[in-house]
């Protein structure tokens, strides 16, 4: 009986792995090396969802910084038909952002995997 506990538990571990690690649909994926090709193009927007601190420390030209947790109430300073590229320090904020962007109906949302820790100007 003990076993079946164990394998009730490690099924909804994997589950909540996958639900938190899995690409959402409709949203694309690239790298910093893909982003650099990105960057400064007029038909796009920028959102860095790192804390304040985290912003000012080191950021990238021409990101706009609107926290994870600030962005519900501030969506309404993007443009929902316009492709917005996301980032954070490591990709995990920023696929959570990316999720809750497409959830309220923008089109065009990039996720920047791994983040600010794989930058390299």
């Amino acid at each position: 009986m003990e076993w079946i506990t164990w394998l009730l538990v490690g099924a909804a571990v994997l589950w909540l792995i996958y639900r938190f690690t899995a690409p959402t649909k409709g949203v694309q994926s690239i790298s910093t090396e893909e982003m650099k090709s990105q960057l400064g193009k007029k038909d796009k927007q920028y959102i860095d969802v790192r804390t304040p601190g985290e912003f000012k420390g080191n950021h990238i030209k021409g990101f706009k910084n609107i926290p994870l947790n600030e962005l519900p109430k501030r969506m309404n300073e993007l443009a929902k038909d316009k492709e917005t590229l996301v980032i954070c320090q490591s990709g995990m904020r920023s696929s959570k952002a990316s999720q809750l962007l497409k959830k309220n109906g923008f089109t065009a949302i990039t996720n920047i995997r791994g983040g600010m820790s794989s930058y390299r100007r």
